[in-house]
Parts: structure tokens; sequence; C-alpha cells
């Protein structure tokens, strides 16, 4: 779900591993930029694909992604309807496969992904055809199982949503990051308060940085072609809106709202309700009323 920076904060992607395929999904708008980005990890000769989020509820979309089968299993990378909507449908259309977030909400025929984010709680998981989890790498359990010839490793990444997750692909060296609205291929992504918590987010970014030279695959836009850079652009404009909060408080803003007209009035008004939910992720990270029920912003 799009943010407020227009254009693409790195690089883009040259070109993409052979095991790498996008489907984009038409629900394009404001906040979804070309459409949700749908995207199929299978290594050639691989007995199934895995998929990462299905996308809203369009039976052509989903009918293009059973064109690509067989695949053994889906992957949701946050509960948001345009990357979730379409799961139920696929998951009949594809005869039962299982389908894993870390929401049971939306797990089908699958456990939930469970285990341990960058403070230390999270999620983990295991892959469908796998004996049990394996959480003694850096990055997360293993995922993808033998079946589909690939390394799929969950980076759990809350703060856009609670239950946002990366994930990291590898197959003979060459390392793709699947990032969700985490990261986007242009612009920055919302905090999506109250569910959505900056504090986990800036840890989450920081985590992203690490992953420098890795190209990341986003949940919306373009791919780029260096998850570390994008991650640190994205610190950084965190960083610079809370310097501009900060000022507005110190004027005397008093409401959400007002500190949204000080803060983004470089912003197209249509945008404001979405900027609304980042300044209240940054309220709270200050320490300051939020104003979720209506009061003001005074100084607890």
């Amino acid at each position: 779900m799009g943010g407020h920076v227009t254009g693409a904060v790195t690089a883009l992607a040259s070109e993409l591993p052979e095991w790498v395929t996008l489907l984009r999904a038409p629900n394009p708008g404001v906040m979804t930029l070309d459409g949700t980005n749908t995207w199929l990890l299978r290594a050639p000769g691989a007995a199934y694909g895995v998929l990462v989020d299905p996308g809203p509820a369009d039976e052509g979309h989903l009918t293009a992604i059973t064109a690509l089968g067989p695949i053994g299993l889906v992957l949701i990378t946050h509960g948001h309807p345009d990357h979730t909507e379409g799961a139920p449908r696929l998951h009949e259309l594809l005869d039962g496969v299982p389908v894993r977030a870390v929401d049971p909400a939306y797990s089908i025929a699958a456990p939930p992904l469970t285990g341990t984010g960058p403070d230390g709680n999270g999620p983990d998981g295991v892959g469908p055809d796998s004996d049990g989890p394996d959480s003694d790498g850096p990055d997360g359990v293993e995922l993808g199982g033998d079946g589909c010839g690939l390394s799929i490793r969950l980076v759990p990444t809350p703060g856009h949503t609670a239950d946002s997750i990366c994930l990291l692909v590898e197959r003979e060296g060459r390392q793709v990051v699947l990032t969700g609205d985490t990261i986007l291929g242009r612009g920055t992504t919302v905090v999506a308060h109250p569910d959505g918590h900056l504090g986990d987010y800036l840890a989450s970014l920081e985590l992203l940085s690490t992953y420098r030279g890795i190209p990341a695959l986003p949940g919306h836009g373009p791919a780029l072609a260096d998850c570390g850079a994008a991650a640190e652009f994205y610190l950084a404009h965190r960083r610079a809106r809370l310097d501009q909060v900060r000022v507005a408080l110190d004027e005397g803003a008093h409401t959400a709202a007002e500190v949204v007209a000080k803060v983004y009035a470089d912003v197209d008004r249509s945008l404001w309700w979405a900027a609304e939910w980042s300044v209240r992720a940054q309220l709270e990270y200050l320490g300051r009323d939020t104003g979720a029920d209506g009061a003001g912003l005074d100084t607890p």
C-alpha cells in the first residue's frame, strides 16, 4: 500500500532470475500503484512452484496464475485485501493448495507462520514437504522445501502491518528479497496504525538495510536493484518525517489532521487519509496522544 514519495527510491533491477515470474493484478490505484504484484518462484525442472500474494479476487488474474502450475504452496506477505482477497478462490482452483500467512485468518489448510522477528518475536514456519522448522540461520526458517528447487527463508518485518514478512530466496548463489509492502518499487509505504507500529518498522528497515546488492521484488511497482539501498532511503525518509512532525507539534498542531496539513502539505489531498495513518504511528512512536479517539495531541 503506497505512501508519499512518488518515484523509485533506488535503481530498478535490470533483470531477474529465470526462476522468478511476475503476474501483475489488474487493480491499479493511488495505493496499489500499477497493481498488486503476484510472484511465482520455481526453479527449472522443479516439481512445483511457490506463489507469493495471490492479489485481489479477480477471476482473470487467478486463472492466469493457475496456468503457471503446478503450484505447491501459497505464501502471504501480509493481510491487506489487495494481497489476500483472491486466496480462497485460488485455493479452490488449485485443488486445495495450502496457503500460509502469519495471521491465521489468512492461512488455509495449513498452519500459520510463527516464530522470530527483528526484536526476537514474530513469525517462522516450514514448507509443505519439510520435516519441521529450521531456525538456525540468520534469516529465519526454510519455507521452500525440496520440491520447488529453491531456498526460501522467512524474514519477519513487522511495521507496515503487525503481520508483515519478507522472503529471502536463493538458488545457486543468486538471491532476491520479496518485500511485500514493506518496501515498494516506487514511493514509500504507509505505517497502517494502529495495526502497524513505527518502532517495529524502523527495526525491520534496519534489518533489510543489511541486504545490500540483493534485488527487491516488491508488492507494488517495479523490482529494485538493491534492497539494502532502498531500506536505507526509507530509514532516512522516516527519520526526516519524524523531525517534521516534531516541528509541527512545536508550532502548535493539536490533532493528527493538523499535523498532516503541515507535514504533508506537498502531498495530494486525496492521500491525506493515508498520511494520517502514518502520522498516528509517528505520534505513538514519539510518546504523544495519537488522537485516535478524537482527542488532541497534548504532551503526556
